[in-house]
């Protein structure tokens, strides 16, 4: 079988090589993905962090929250979890700053201001970018997860990938296709995933800890969301949300709502779909944008000032959720082909 190192191109491996350089030079490292982590900027930081520790020893890895927030609960079964800290935190000069699955350097938060006092900055990321900020940019927009491009990186540098890594990078990897039911589940997804898996990689703990260990509580609000959900577009667009109170009344943190837009997305013969939430204490509304086919909804989020994927986007909105949606909804009715002006906001 032809292991995904063997299929990376010249340009990265130009990448690569001064990336590892920088890697060899450097004494002190941060590590940080984006605001609000989900499984593939945590799972980046702390495969790569990991394994940078273990391969130089000598060198000082440090691994970044990007928020004040805690580690979402899903996600504290992976190795390394507990040395996570809050970037605000850390008042040290890396001589390097590696940020992984982040597009703009404002998605770092609090991180953004260690990467400014850097020596040097480095970039690991899948998302399309307007530009860069940092020096040498690993860059693949038809990257399953930045899990794929870490892997190829220690790889390539010959640096050992442990069960523990294995897993970190396969969780990444399994939450960003979505348990592989996404439209960026590729061949090369796959073959990274047999190759993690290969490696040590525990498919049937990140099932259980991230899909199968849902809070009651958790549950609740689920219930709620379903209950919500709306369609318009004659059904071809879907959306739901929440409201702050909600998380206050279900026991349930903002970092639990991760899987909320796929009960969504899950709407027979919707094409797109929008789960909004309440954050800030309700002065913020984020969205979360799914595309089921090949319509494009990052265009919707970069109206809003985010970006992600065509099948997968974000955004942040100063507004109220039925603000947001009377937006929003005629945008996503255009794209499925429908009249945005009768798109009437049903909450």
């Amino acid at each position: 079988m032809t292991s995904t190192s063997e299929l990376v191109s010249p340009g990265l491996i130009r990448d690569f090589r001064l990336i590892l350089d920088a890697v060899v030079d450097a004494s002190v490292i941060a590590i940080s993905g984006h605001t609000s982590p989900d499984g593939d900027a945590l799972g980046s930081v702390l495969g790569l962090g990991l394994a940078l520790r273990a391969h130089f020893p000598l060198k000082r890895v440090v691994f970044l929250l990007a928020d004040k927030a805690e580690v979402p609960r899903i996600y504290r079964f992976m190795k390394g979890a507990d040395d996570l800290i809050p970037a605000a935190s850390f008042d040290e000069d890396p001589d390097l700053f590696i940020s992984v699955d982040c597009p703009v350097s404002s998605r770092l938060a609090d991180a953004e201001a260690v990467l400014k006092r850097s020596a040097h900055v480095v970039c690991f990321d899948h998302h399309p970018a307007r530009a860069e900020f940092a020096e040498i940019s690993v860059r693949k927009p038809d990257a399953a997860a930045c899990a794929v491009l870490i892997q190829e990186f220690l790889s390539f540098a010959s640096i050992s990938i442990s069960p523990d890594i294995a897993t970190c990078l396969l969780c990444g990897l399994v939450t960003d296709t979505g348990r592989f039911q996404y439209q960026n589940a590729d061949p090369a997804a796959f073959q990274t995933a047999s190759e993690l898996v290969r490696y040590g990689g525990n498919p049937a703990r990140i099932s259980l800890e991230v899909y199968q260990s849902q809070r009651l509580e958790y549950l609740h609000l689920e219930s709620i969301v379903m209950g919500r959900i709306k369609t318009c577009a004659h059904g071809r667009v879907a959306y739901s949300y929440a409201y702050a109170s909600d998380f206050t009344q279900c026991g349930v943190s903002i970092d639990e709502c991760d899987g909320l837009v796929d009960v969504v997305r899950s709407v027979m013969g919707v094409q797109v779909c929008l789960f909004v939430k309440e954050t800030d204490g309700g002065r913020i509304v984020r969205g979360n944008l799914r595309s089921k086919g090949e319509t494009d909804v990052s265009s919707v989020a970069a109206a809003f000032d985010g970006g992600g994927h065509p099948a997968a986007a974000g955004f942040s909105y100063q507004g109220s959720i039925f603000e947001t949606l009377k937006v929003a909804l005629p945008m996503l009715a255009e794209l499925v082909g429908d009249d945005p002006a009768s798109v009437r906001v049903e909450l």
